[in-house]
């Protein structure tokens, strides 16, 4: 008698298991289905070129004498998108394009390994099939900051100027004495999965810029949130993730060329370490041997961008007039 109660203790555990499985299966098999659907709904809203035999996703707005390029941080799932606000106000003035890396927006993803090498030379592949002509003003936000310092190093005739958005700059670990953030491996299951499309459903808020209403359309929003839902941590996020200390590494000992003017966005900090370093006196220290450079200091989130882009137009214009000769 005892032995059948635990075989049949056993069948029903088995038994849920393989329903929890089914569901799983075809919760994987439903978001497949949705994500190619979405996909033709939601076209790009740019030009797909192609570089090394995949596609990537080149936006661009406005007319001028200069053209910015914005680059996005780790993790911004659609930078097309997320810069909304700031490309809307200074295409007034300027040419302003988003180049969304490969695992980013609208573009492929790719199995090249995510070093600063890869992903400079992909950008500027993508830059030159949309036929989009330099000198650039690099505009890099967090992360993108490494790839800008590599490029403006290795290429310094196709840089003008360097304008950041809080940027990640290659000697921020060594000036705070920190180990540079990574990803779990295991979260690149969240994109394939359909993991990110339940948690986008759930909590959608985590998913949207911090901005007050009326800062992006209806329609962005949508957009983004249905992009969430196919690329949120996908593998080429995740290993971007995992090669930031090398490409920290490999970067370090860079720095700008004195002749290149350069601005740099900040948020406000009223919290300093124990030594009284802050975000603040680091890009003093980085911009001391500048001939032409700005620090402009801000109340607001990492994502400046989300509630300060009138602010930071008319900083970047001034400062494009100020410091930028043209032709």
């Amino acid at each position: 008698m005892k032995g059948k109660k635990k075989y049949k203790f056993w069948r029903i555990v088995r038994n849920v298991f393989l329903i929890l499985l089914s569901i799983f299966l075809l919760w994987i098999v439903y978001h497949q289905v949705m994500t190619k659907f979405e996909q033709k709904k939601y076209s790009a809203i740019g030009q797909l070129v192609e570089v090394d035999g995949k596609k990537m996703h080149v936006y661009t707005e406005g007319e001028g004498e200069h053209t910015v390029v914005l680059l996005s941080g780790l993790g911004t799932t659609a930078p097309a998108l997320d810069f909304e606000p700031l490309m809307n106000e200074m295409a007034k003035n300027n040419k302003v394009v988003v180049i969304e890396p490969f695992g980013y927006g609208w573009s492929d993803v790719t199995k090249k390994e995510r070093t600063v090498e890869n992903i400079t030379e992909e950008i500027r592949a993508a830059l030159k099939e949309s036929n989009i002509k330099g000198p650039y003003i690099l505009m890099p936000h967090s992360v993108s900051g490494i790839y800008s310092m590599y490029y403006v190093n290795k290429y310094p005739d196709e840089v003008e100027a360097i304008i950041g958005i809080d940027s990640t700059l290659p000697m921020a670990t060594e000036y705070f004495q920190e180990a540079a953030p990574s990803l779990p491996g295991f979260l690149k299951l969240v994109a394939p999965m359909g993991i990110a499309r339940v948690a986008v459903n759930v909590i959608p808020d985590n998913f949207l810029p911090i901005a007050d209403e009326g800062t992006y359309s209806d329609k962005n929003l949508q957009m983004t949130k249905k992009l969430s839902a196919w690329k949120a941590y996908n593998s080429n996020v995740i290993e971007e993730a995992q090669e930031l200390s090398n490409n920290i590494k490999k970067t370090k000992d860079m720095s700008f060329p004195p002749n290149i003017p350069i601005m740099m966005f900040t948020t406000k900090e009223d919290k300093v370490n124990e030594e009284g370093k802050s975000n603040v006196t680091f890009y003093q220290d980085q911009l001391r041997n500048q001939d032409s450079s700005e620090l402009i200091i801000l109340d607001g989130h990492h994502y400046l961008h989300w509630t300060k882009s009138q602010d930071m137009s008319k900083q970047i214009n001034d400062f494009i007039e100020d410091y930028i000769e043209t032709e």
